[in-house]
């Protein structure tokens, strides 16, 4: 309970019998301001919510993300009947919720009901919401547009003025776009997704409009991002996060992610996602990154990097600000936030315009920034905000709140004096008594309880008015607190209410320069995810890709895999070149543990980290047109699936045959050794075949297999298309050595004894496996070893010597003819 007292005491030790001595309540410590703890970045997981209309071969989708209370919306589309295109975006975006209208045709509902009839268990199964179709109707959507509370819009701007603010960002001649945004909001106000414990007048918060496309991106499905380790989560080693914590594993989005703000590391995240074909986007992306590589930009780029640590979570605070649940720690992070960005426009404004990430921050980080920060730092209190828990505002602001803090401060002497008076009324078996000030109650005189007070009739005073009964000391009103109250008020809730005021209208003030603040997270997250690719290129020794239209495929140079050069003592560097003259399909064979398969990946992995726009492991490297990188490397085996090891496998190879195109990079390791060799080596031929017969619309193709009769027997057309490479090795007596460098040629052998050995198994084993497999080469019959046989037999005669010897002969039951037809006859099979 706050209060303010003042009590004078009859007592002893006391100054005198009339002296007086004022008591506070002893605030509860907080931290300094810079110890706070900046809690804004700690949020509910994000849901996205997504409504998707289908109509004439067009796709019209928006999504809300509850991260950043935005909208994002894609122009009208057009799309497979198959619906290839909602896919896409589904995979990516991995809403919560999909909504769309009751009346569809038969593509999308088909399509709705595949995504319906997944187990429940699948982390990526939305749950499906149908409207009634007159909630998509194109003219109740345009007034749901336009009628919507958008804290981005000033209040000043009239409805024309508000039109044509909209129009600038929504695209109301896409018809379908409309529809959806308009279902969407009927969505978001049903559901009060985010305010469902809000006051039913509060509305859903939404901080902006984003569109967003899907042209000129790579396509990449989940099975390759998990083969190549470009994404690898593990679960979190503190046992405070078993249950929900995640952390990423080895994998390269781990070893790029240097990003120092929690908004760059979300848009690595969706680079890596979004891996692009735009050479204007990628070339952009290097161009900043080449110049953080230069020596004389160290320090530069370490001072930004600094900066960007102070780029907070804005889409969150402008929420609570929106929502009024500001803290106060969200202006400390805001004020801190803002003033990086001015550090970060002044920074760049000193780098070279010609890069249009720098320019970009010197010119769209504008004066509204500084007129932010001015407004927070010379109206909040910070330490006195952290010190009592609440916005509170600095002096000279407000003349009234000023004065009232004065009387406020000065009021434990006043009630000092106030106390005495009243213990010269108070009977004089009362040794103390003290006048106290509680908000919301007003001004009480407060006395200890009396050994006789024991009854509640005991506690009525003569001209007091008995309130309440607290930690044995009585509270009464008297006609001097009630003279206080009218005199006095609530100075506390007054002062509050009245700083309250002032921080709604600094929230209205920031929330007016929405805009800006969003477009500072942006730019702020693209330069943090750049430094961050940066600081890894320096680190690693990765060097600028080059991109050609010209070309069909890659080439490397002296590729490295960026993993496993980080885990291994030795790296060997390999190239890597297809397309034009070198042939579209590689076929690489070679002995186990040799290489072939860190090959594959080394070359997936690259070509992937040039489509993201970043420097790569390798001495140079030429990047072609690729529209999608398809693997069968690892079976991604799961039982939810209901599937085989073998019918994964034959899954991936079937996504690869049925939509890769001429600019298409393929990976195939070991297909076809999940069934019988006869049967898998005919299924491999026949799919590389398939391709081969494609001619010059082949795709790009890398396979690793130990089906050395895939050459013996020529079951594949000899050509300019088809080229064999192997990994390099030398046998040195009975050791078999590894180069693991690629070179023409083909393996003569499998060299599977070697790798036994390697593996420890035992020699015995090793040398019947030889001789079996000579056996098989040559055509002659397996026989069993003869000591082994031998061996057995023994154990065949002992057991059956020891069943005999059982037999009680003096039995007259005993029928030996069954002996003989059940036990003698069988094991003679074996014995003889």
């Amino acid at each position: 309970m706050a209060s303010l007292g003042a009590t004078p005491g009859r007592t002893p030790q006391g100054p005198g019998p009339g002296a007086a001595s004022a008591s506070f309540p002893i605030p509860t410590p907080v931290p300094a301001p810079g110890e706070v703890e900046e809690d804004v970045d700690e949020e509910e997981p994000a849901e996205i919510h997504l409504c998707v209309l289908w109509n004439s071969g067009y796709l019209g989708i928006a999504y809300y993300d509850t991260s950043d209370s935005t909208i994002h919306f894609m122009p009208d589309a057009p799309d497979h009947e198959t619906l290839k295109l909602l896919q896409r975006v589904l995979d990516e975006v991995n809403p919560q919720s999909i909504v769309t209208s009751a009346k569809q045709d038969e593509n999308m509902t088909r399509f709705l009901g595949k995504l319906a009839s997944r187990e429940p268990a699948e982390p990526k199964r939305p749950e499906i919401i149908f409207l009634p179709s007159v909630d998509f109707g194109l003219e109740i959507s345009k007034q749901r547009l336009l009628s919507g509370n958008y804290s981005f819009i000033p209040d000043s701007m009239t409805a024309t003025e508000k039109i044509l603010f909209l129009s600038s960002v929504v695209p109301f001649d896409c018809l379908l776009t409309v529809r959806a945004l308009g279902g969407l909001l009927k969505f978001l106000g049903r559901r009060r997704i985010g305010v469902e414990l809000e006051d039913y007048n509060v509305s859903v918060p939404i901080l902006g409009f984003k569109k967003f496309v899907l042209t000129h991106l790579v396509s990449i499905d989940q099975d390759t991002y998990s083969v190549l380790q470009i994404f690898k989560s593990e679960s979190h080693p503190s046992v405070y996060k078993v249950a929900t914590g995640l952390k990423e594993g080895l994998s390269l989005f781990g070893i790029l992610n240097r990003c120092r703000c929690k908004w760059g590391e979300k848009l690595l995240r969706l680079w890596f996602t979004r891996p692009t074909q735009d050479l204007g986007e990628l070339n952009s992306r290097l161009d900043v990154i080449e110049f953080f590589l230069l020596p004389q930009n160290l320090d530069m780029a370490q001072m930004l990097h600094r900066l960007l640590g102070h780029i907070k979570n804005v889409p969150l605070i402008l929420k609570r600000m929106k929502l009024s649940h500001t803290k106060v720690s969200d202006w400390q992070v805001l004020y801190k936030t803002v003033y990086s960005a001015l550090g970060l426009r002044d920074a760049c404004r000193s780098l070279p315009q010609s890069i249009q990430l720098f320019r970009d921050i010197a010119q769209e980080f504008s004066d509204d920034l500084h007129h932010i920060a001015s407004l927070i730092g010379k109206v909040v209190d910070f330490e006195g905000s952290l010190a009592e828990n609440r916005f509170t505002v600095l002096p000279n602001i407000d003349p009234e709140i000023d004065e009232k803090k004065r009387r406020l401060i000065g009021l434990p002497s006043f009630l000092t004096e106030v106390a005495r008076k009243e213990l010269e009324t108070l009977d004089s078996r009362i040794p103390s008594c003290s006048v106290i000030y509680i908000p919301l109650i007003g001004f009480l005189l407060s006395i200890p309880r009396l050994p006789f007070m024991v009854e509640a009739s005991d506690f009525e005073i003569e001209g007091l008015d008995f309130m309440f009964l607290s930690e044995e000391k009585l509270h009464y009103r008297s006609a001097r607190t009630k003279e206080l109250d009218a005199l006095l008020g609530d100075l506390h809730c007054e002062i509050r209410d009245q700083e309250t005021l002032l921080m709604y209208q600094l929230q209205c003030q920031v929330l007016a320069r929405a805009a800006v603040l969003t477009r500072v997270l942006d730019l702020a997250s693209r330069l943090d995810v750049l430094l961050a690719l940066a600081s890894a290129a320096r680190d690693y020794g990765y060097s600028r890709p080059h991109y050609t239209s010209r070309l069909l495929g890659v080439r490397i140079q002296n590729g490295r895999h960026p993993l496993m050069e980080l885990c291994a003592r030795t790296f060997v560097p390999n190239s890597a070149e297809c397309g034009g003259d070198k042939g579209r399909v590689k076929v690489i064979t070679g002995p186990n543990s040799s290489g072939k398969s860190i090959y594959l990946k080394q070359v997936g992995l690259i070509t992937f980290m040039a489509l993201v726009g970043s420097f790569v492991p390798a001495e140079e490297a030429e990047i072609g047109a690729v529209d999608a990188i398809f693997t069968r490397i690892h079976s991604c085996e799961s039982i939810s699936l209901g599937l085989s090891t073998f019918m994964i496998d034959l899954n991936q190879v079937a996504k690869a045959v049925n939509n890769a195109t001429e600019q298409s990079l393929v990976l195939i390791d070991e297909f076809g050794k999940g069934t019988n060799t006869v049967d898998g080596l005919a299924l491999l031929a026949a799919v590389l075949r398939h391709w081969l017969a494609l001619g010059p619309m082949c795709p790009q193709i890398f396979v690793a297999t130990n089906f050395l009769s895939l050459v013996q027997l020529q079951l594949l057309p000899q050509g300019p298309l088809i080229k064999y490479l192997t990994m390099e090795t030398c046998e040195d007596g009975d050791d078999l050595v590894f180069f693991y460098q690629i070179c023409e040629g083909v393996a003569n052998a499998s060299h599977a004894s070697h790798t036994a050995v390697q593996a420890g198994l035992p020699d015995k084993l090793i040398a019947r496996g030889k001789e079996v497999s000579d056996l098989i080469r040559s055509g002659k019959p397996i026989k069993p070893v003869k000591e082994l046989l031998k061996n057995t037999q023994m154990e065949n005669c002992q057991t059956l010597v020891d069943k005999f010897l059982k037999l009680d002969l003096e039995d007259p039951n005993l029928d030996l003819d069954i002996f003989m037809s059940q036990e003698v006859l069988p094991a003679a099979t074996s014995i003889l």
